[in-house]
């Protein structure tokens, strides 16, 4: 600190309110930013980037991590409402807003006297309050998927077009169906998430099986088997040069034949004991087929003699397609070919090559049980696939909160009225003591600020929204807000639900971080880490 401060401390106060007002500034300029997108009927934000790619999106969440922001309480508002999404899969927005809200209802406060530390106070005390009442407030529900599509539903809504929300909500929800396995928890690593340029973003499919992105290499094999089995390889079919540096000499053609046809042998044989296996299961039946997958490569000879044998061969799979393999069709992979036998192999109903443009596909479908199953996201152009698998991610994390937390929560701003409410009420502000009251009450109105934005972004009237709502709710009626009219409406009729744990850490996080910059009285410049020697520049505080 310097003699000028210690001399002058009304410079020292006048610092630490501009300290404060600098950080109430930044949340209330992020809230600004954020506060279009709010909703199904918020609008997009364009991102450009230095090399002129553009971004289309209203997710707050690829907002906050590909805008470029300045203000360092602008960044760490940024970073706390992304690591919400992290941990919940959405409410990146809600966040900025609540923590935008805090803040300019403490500088209300603050600016008629009241110290930030009887804020804060009061903040913690609506935190714990609210906290309670969001547990008494969620509506627990047994896993049904009626009431996951309209999770699904709510939640995609806020990121995409109403159509395109509708036509991806079904098939979110059967992918998260497909792979749960009551009581252990959904493993969403088992959702492949695979990504082509055709078609519109409304042509995104669930596919039941797997797709892998290239298809046979041999043009005699059949593009389309039906009632398969499947046999998973991690062996090579090609003839492979020795580690160890070596040269054979010959003196007629003769004899390069005999040294050609002794390093076929070895692969021949391999191709022979596989060949055999397909004999034995597949027999005469026509209707009966056989499929390799081979981790490894086959060479156009071996490719040559499967295709002879009706054979369909993949060669060079990904390693984590092979994985998935097994959990879709069953069967083990096998490293050798010296024990085959009919239980190593899996079965798919359906298996079928497709070319789009200069790209082959292979689809494994209508396999019997599958524990991994593949969306595959469909549009005309790059950024809308990204949109899309955005909004995708967010969908299915909110199917896994509501199947983990066996509860919904009201949506369309009902929960945020109705604890408002209950914060204000004579019931529980008796019980808090002293000033810390003014706290608690401006956590209660910074509550409103998400169904205020809800009936801004659709809009309707701020004022007459939000007085209806109290009206239905000083009458016990827990309602939120239609969109379209912008009359109440009851949100579990409608099938508009949040999330319990959205909430729940939105909630505590932005108290937090509201608090903790409401009692941040100056801005100091750190020396650079890692360097040696006394505090740098700048350490005493900044410059009149």
């Amino acid at each position: 600190m310097s003699a000028a401060q210690l001399l002058n401390p009304k410079a020292e106060s006048r610092r630490r309110g501009e300290a404060l007002k600098v950080n109430i500034s930044a949340g209330e300029g992020l809230q600004d930013v954020l506060k279009s997108n709010l909703g199904p009927l918020g609008t997009i934000k364009m991102l450009v980037d230095g090399s002129g790619q553009i971004k289309l999106t209203k997710d707050g969440n690829v907002l906050l991590r590909e805008m470029q922001i300045q203000n360092p309480t602008a960044v760490m508002i940024a970073r706390a409402a992304t690591a919400q999404d992290d941990i919940c899969g959405d409410g990146t927005t809600s966040v900025v807003l609540l923590v935008g809200e805090l803040l300019k209802q403490a500088d209300r406060h603050i600016a008629e006297g009241l110290h930030p530390r009887i804020i804060t106070d009061g903040f913690e005390i609506a935190k714990n309050e609210a906290l309670k009442f969001l547990d008494k407030f969620k509506i627990p529900r047994d896993v049904d998927r009626e009431l996951l599509l309209s999770v699904a539903r709510t939640s995609l809504a806020t990121k995409l077009s109403a159509s395109l929300a509708q036509s991806l909500t079904a098939d979110i929800v059967d992918a998260v169906l497909a792979i749960y396995q009551a009581p252990a928890k959904p493993d969403l690593h088992m959702i492949e998430i695979m990504k082509m340029q055709h078609r519109s973003a409304s042509d995104t499919q669930l596919i039941r099986g797997l797709a892998l992105d290239h298809g046979a290499r041999h043009p005699d094999m059949p593009k389309r088997v039906e009632n398969a089995y499947i046999l998973t390889l991690n062996v090579s079919l090609e003839y492979e040069k020795s580690e160890i540096n070596s040269a054979f000499f010959y003196s007629s053609a003769d004899q390069r034949d005999k040294l050609v046809e002794s390093e076929r042998r070895f692969v021949d044989a391999k191709l022979k004991k596989i060949v055999e296996l397909k004999k034995q299961v597949c027999g005469n039946d026509g209707k009966k087929n056989f499929v390799i997958i081979n981790q490894k490569g086959i060479d156009p000879l071996s490719l040559d003699v499967l295709a002879k044998n009706g054979i369909f061969a993949l060669r060079r799979a990904k390693r984590r397609n092979m994985e998935r393999l097994q959990l879709i069709c069953g069967g083990t992979a096998q490293n050798s070919v010296d024990d085959l036998t009919p239980d190593v192999l899996g079965w798919a109903g359906l298996v079928y090559e497709q070319q789009l443009g200069e790209e082959k596909y292979t689809f494994i479908e209508d396999v019997k049980e599958p524990k991994s199953v593949t969306l595959l996201i469909k549009g005309p152009n790059q950024h809308t696939i990204t949109q899309v698998s955005d909004a995708v991610r967010d969908g299915l994390r909110s199917v896994y909160n509501m199947i983990v937390d066996k509860s919904v929560v009201p949506g369309a701003g009902a929960f945020q009225v109705a604890c408002a409410y209950h914060l204000k009420s004579t019931e529980f502000i008796k019980t808090v003591k002293g000033k810390a009251k003014w706290g608690v009450e401006a956590f209660a109105d910074a509550l409103e600020i998400i169904p205020k934005t809800l009936a801004a972004n659709a809009g309707l009237d701020i004022q007459d929204a939000l007085a209806a709502l109290r009206d239905e709710q000083a009458e016990g009626n827990n309602m939120g807000l239609d969109l379209t009219t912008g009359q109440p409406m009851d949100p579990t009729l409608e099938g508009v639900y949040d999330s319990y744990r959205v909430l729940r850490n939105c909630i505590a996080s932005s108290a937090g971080i509201a608090s903790n910059l409401l009692l941040c009285d100056e801005l100091l410049k750190a020396r650079q880490m890692g360097r040696a020697g006394g505090p740098g520049p700048g350490m005493d505080g900044p410059e009149e």
